[in-house]
């Protein structure tokens, strides 16, 4: 029955949490957690281990990593330092680095000129670029023993450029020969206290757009030819998903009335899905392809992207 729910996510988590809330059991995925209380960093990973798990979840088998720090709005610059060190962490156990001359491309997804999709051509502006430098002068000129060559392209969205964003990076990847790619794009959540306060680390690749509808071609390994890392935050939300929560928050507030009880008692027996799709009927079809996104995303996203370029920048001098 759940299977023909839908709901707009691109994070793993939030597929997960989807079926736990309905006591569904997904064989092949498996799910860990780890709760830091003294830096306030919750890390949980999906790993999605079968066709038949990736197939039920809409994700590739693969794993994601999912970092919620909901004090990453806030300009605390101690707290974005320990995000970033947690953020190159993963980077390194998903990466293979061993080789000396290991050579990354980074490409910033989005629309320079959307502010809550501008998130990868931000990281591309904040990277310490080092392809060129080292491959005229050698490693010594950056004044480090182990340098990895960085290079990095903000290839735009087709509605600027005509082509699918994946024939671009298609194409450097080719003229180059990089070891691996690191896509990073804003992302759009389930739940919005994830806005803005979450980063999904994953390295299945990504599909740009897909969580607002716009379906493009993947970029993974299959289609451009080396591994391929995604960082992502979702920087948005639907509109059915503000009208939803409101919603949870009205069931709670019948709970405690006398007059509308009964009411709140009918809305309950509806799972979250169900309540999902009912929202969607009710606000359409006006309000059905509106999306939301905090006043303050223009700080926050750039706030956040030289948090994530500074993991970057520490993975290519280390």
């Amino acid at each position: 029955m759940i299977e023909k729910y839908s709901i707009r996510t691109d994070l793993a988590l939030e597929q997960k949490e989807r079926f736990e809330a309905d006591n569904v059991e997904i064989p092949g995925v498996v799910l860990e957690e780890n709760n830091d209380e003294g830096r306030n960093i919750k890390v949980t990973t999906v790993r999605i281990e079968t066709e038949n798990g990736a197939k039920i979840m809409g994700k590739p088998v693969g794993t994601y990593i999912t970092l919620e720090a909901p004090e990453l709005t806030v300009p605390d610059e101690g707290y974005h330092r320990e995000v970033s060190a947690e953020i190159l962490q993963f980077l390194r156990q998903l990466l293979d680095i061993g080789k000396e001359d290991f050579s990354v491309l980074v490409a910033g997804l989005g629309n320079r000129q959307v502010t809550p999709d501008a998130l990868g051509p931000y990281v591309a502006d904040n990277l310490n670029i080092t392809r060129h430098i080292v491959k005229e002068y050698g490693k010594y000129a950056m004044g480090k023993d182990r340098v990895c060559l960085l290079s990095a392209i903000v290839p735009g969205v087709m509605g600027q450029t005509g082509m699918e964003t994946v024939e671009i990076i298609r194409g450097v990847v080719e003229e180059t020969r990089p070891d691996a790619l690191i896509a990073i794009d804003a992302l759009a959540a389930r739940n919005s206290k994830r806005l803005n306060r979450t980063v999904q680390i994953t390295d299945t690749g990504i599909s740009p757009g897909s969580g607002v509808g716009n379906q493009r071609n993947a970029i993974t390994e299959e289609t451009v030819g080396v591994p391929v890392i995604a960082i992502g935050v979702p920087t948005v939300v639907d509109a059915a998903t503000i009208v939803n929560d409101a919603m949870e928050n009205l069931i709670a507030q019948m709970e405690q009335s006398e007059a509308l009880k009964g009411v709140g008692v009918v809305l309950q027996g509806y799972n979250g899905a169900e309540k999902y799709e009912l929202v969607k009927e009710l606000i359409a079809p006006h309000l059905n392809g509106m999306f939301v996104t905090p006043k303050d995303v223009d700080e926050t996203v750039k706030r956040i992207s030289y948090t994530i370029s500074e993991a970057l920048n520490q993975l290519c001098c280390s």
